[in-house]
C-alpha cells in the first residue's frame, strides 16, 4: 500500500517505520529543511550541541518504549536538574522541602514540613491543586505562595490565558516533592542520545521502503472533498497519516484552534557556567518563561556556554511560525472534537502527534501512541 505522512517528527518517523516494516511504500514529506520536527539538534558556532526549538529529555518507564530507542541509537544516563528563580532566589524544581527553607523563615518552614509528613503520610508527590484544596491553612498557604509567585506568573506568559482558564491538567503536570529529593523525573530509563536525537530520527527512517522528501507542505498538495483525499486533484487511493494542526487541514473551517508558538533567542557566554541548572524557569522576568543552557542539557565540555532564551506567544499559520503546543481549555477540546469527528469520517486518514491530536505528548508517550496506532491504522 502506499502511504504519505505528514512530518518527520517523533511520530511520523515512527509510523514511517512500521508501516514501511509491514510492507509498505512510505513517502514521508517534511515542510521544513530537516527531518526530526520539534526534536531536531546540532551543533552551534561554538562546538555545542543544541536543541533549534527547545530542549528534550528521554525518559520512560516503558520497558517497550525503551527497548525500541535503544534499538536505533546509543544513550547516556542522564538525571535532569531544573530550577526556578524569584525575588532574586533559586530553588530546584520540581519544588521539595529545600523549596519551604528558601523561601520561609525557620519557624514557619519546619511547621509546614511536619504538617505535610503528618497529614500526607507516605506520599512522595502531590500537585499544586490538590495543596490548594487541603484543609490546613499551612499547607494550603505553601501551595498559595507557590502558585503566586511561579505558576500564576509561569502559566500566564506560557499559554497566554488565565491559570484558571488553562486544563488543571497543566497545572498537575509538575508535582511538588513532599521530601528533599531532587530530579525533574522518577522514571527508570532517563537518558540522552549519546550522538544527537537528529541521528535517532534518521536511523529510524532508514529503510529501503521509505522516501524522505523535506522543504515540501502536504498543504499545497493535500485537498479533502466530502470523505476522500486528493492529491494534486488525483483521488489519493492510500493511506494518509497527517501528524499537523489539525485545523489547518481542514481549511479552518470551524475556525482557529488554539495553539502556542515560540521564539528563541540564542546567546553565547564567555563564563563557564551561566545558571545554576540545564532548565530554569523566570516566572517574574518580563516576557521570557525559561533558559536552557546546553552545555549542561548533556553535560558537554568546551569552553564558555551557549544557552537560550525562551520567550512564547500566540501560535499564528499566517506568520510561518511553528506551532508547539495546543491550548487545552474547555472551549478548544470542544472545537477540536468538531475538527476530530470530521476526520473519523475519513477512512484513510489517520492523524497522529501532539499537534493533530491536540494534546500534549512527552516523547515516550508519543513514540508508545504511534506504535498502537501503526499496530492498527483504522482504529
Amino acid at each position: 500500500m502506499r502511504c504519505i505522512i505528514a512530518g518527520s517528527g517523533i511520530s511520523g518517523a515512527v509510523l514511517a517505520r512500521e508501516l514501511a516494516e509491514k510492507g509498505n511504500k512510505v513517502v514521508v514529506y517534511e515542510r521544513r529543511d530537516h527531518i526530526g520536527g520539534n526534536l531536531y539538534d546540532y551543533v552551534d558556532e561554538h562546538g555545542y550541541l543544541v536543541h533549534k526549538y527547545g530542549p528534550h529529555i528521554f525518559h520512560t518507564d516503558d520497558e517497550g518504549v525503551y527497548q525500541y530507542v535503544t534499538r536505533y541509537t546509543k544513550w547516556s544516563p542522564f538525571k535532569l536538574e531544573c530550577g526556578a528563580v524569584w525575588d532574586g532566589r533559586y530553588t530546584v524544581t520540581p519544588f521539595n522541602f529545600h523549596t519551604i527553607d528558601t523561601f520561609f523563615e525557620e519557624e514557619r518552614a519546619e511547621r509546614i514540613k511536619k504538617k505535610i509528613k503528618e497529614r500526607l503520610p507516605g506520599r512522595e508527590t502531590a500537585t499544586v491543586v490538590e495543596l490548594l484544596e487541603h484543609p490546613d491553612d499551612d499547607i494550603r498557604g505553601f501551595a498559595s505562595y507557590l502558585f503566586e509567585k511561579d505558576y500564576a506568573p509561569y502559566t500566564a506568559k506560557q499559554w497566554g490565558i488565565s491559570p484558571h482558564e488553562i486544563s488543571p491538567d497543566v497545572l498537575k503536570r509538575v508535582p511538588i516533592r513532599l521530601s528533599y529529593a531532587t530530579g525533574y523525573f522518577n522514571d527508570k530509563y532517563e537518558m540522552m542520545p549519546a550522538y544527537s536525537y537528529t541521528r535517532l530520527i534518521q536511523n529510524i527512517l532508514d529503510h529501503r521502503d521509505i522516501v524522505v522528501e523535506t522543504g515540501i507542505d502536504v498543504l499545497d498538495h493535500v485537498r479533502i472533498w466530502g470523505t476522500e483525499i486528493y492529491w494534486d486533484g488525483v483521488k489519493f487511493e492510500g493511506l494518509f497519516v497527517y501528524t499537523g494542526a489539525l485545523d489547518e487541514l481542514f481549511a479552518h473551517q470551524y475556525g482557529e484552534l488554539p495553539y502556542r508558538s515560540l521564539r528563541f533567542e540564542w546567546r553565547y557566554s564567555d563564563m563557564d557556567s551561566y545558571q545554576e541548572a540545564p532548565v530554569v524557569a523566570y516566572p517574574q522576568e518580563k516576557g521570557f518563561t525559561r533558559i536552557t543552557e546546553y552545555k549542561k542539557l548533556s553535560l558537554q565540555k568546551g569552553t564558555g556556554t551557549s544557552y537560550a532564551v525562551e520567550y512564547p506567544y500566540a501560535y499564528k499559520e499566517s506568520e510561518k511560525m511553528e506551532p508547539y503546543y495546543p491550548v487545552p481549555t474547555a472551549k478548544s477540546q470542544e472545537q477540536y472534537a468538531r475538527y476530530k469527528d470530521l476526520a473519523d469520517q475519513i477512512p484513510q486518514l489517520v492523524v497522529c502527534g501532539r499537534l493533530a491530536e491536540f494534546k500534549y505528548y512527552d516523547m515516550d508517550q508519543a513514540i508508545k501512541n504511534a506504535l498502537k496506532v501503526a499496530d492498527d491504522p483504522s482504529n
